[in-house]
């Protein structure tokens, strides 16, 4: 069995609120984007849903759930080359369903998310030949160019 080797990294969070009628994965991939985000993760998020899309375990076609909906968890990795988080939702009975987040889970009255930044790491997505899926291949992140001292007079 192959395992890929940890990796580490000291971590930067962001607590963000998103409003009703938002869509919680177009927003945390805008968010990603906007702040370049090369490794993150889904710290924690709660909220509120009027419509759940999924893409259930083993299904190629989203499930869409139309009412009210609890987020109980919100977990993944987050990068600018692409994310992978899974979403847990419970309706006013507490059966409790989950899968892939898909576009198209409409905020209801809040979201409340804390996204952590690894500084230090870049994650990128690609071809494992198991299943033919792009999967998660963690990099060290590239340091920045050391800057040229400016020449003395």
């Amino acid at each position: 069995m192959s395992v890929t080797p940890p990796a580490s990294s000291t971590m930067r969070t962001y607590a963000l609120r998103l409003k009703p009628g938002q869509d919680l994965r177009r927003e945390i991939n805008a968010f990603v984007e906007q702040h370049q985000i090369r490794a993150g993760a889904m710290v924690t998020c709660v909220g509120s849903l009027t419509q759940a899309t999924l893409r259930l375990a083993n299904q190629e076609q989203p499930t869409v759930y139309h009412g009210h909906f609890e987020i109980v968890s919100l977990v993944g990795t987050l990068s600018t080359n692409g994310g992978h988080l899974h979403l847990a939702v419970s309706d006013s009975t507490g059966r409790t369903i989950g899968g892939h987040l898909l576009d198209g889970n409409l905020v209801y009255t809040t979201a409340e998310l804390v996204i952590g930044v690894l500084e230090e790491l870049d994650f990128r997505r690609e071809p494992d030949a198991t299943f033919g899926y792009r999967e998660l291949t963690v990099y060290p992140a590239a340091t920045p160019a050391k800057r040229k001292k400016p020449a003395s007079r």
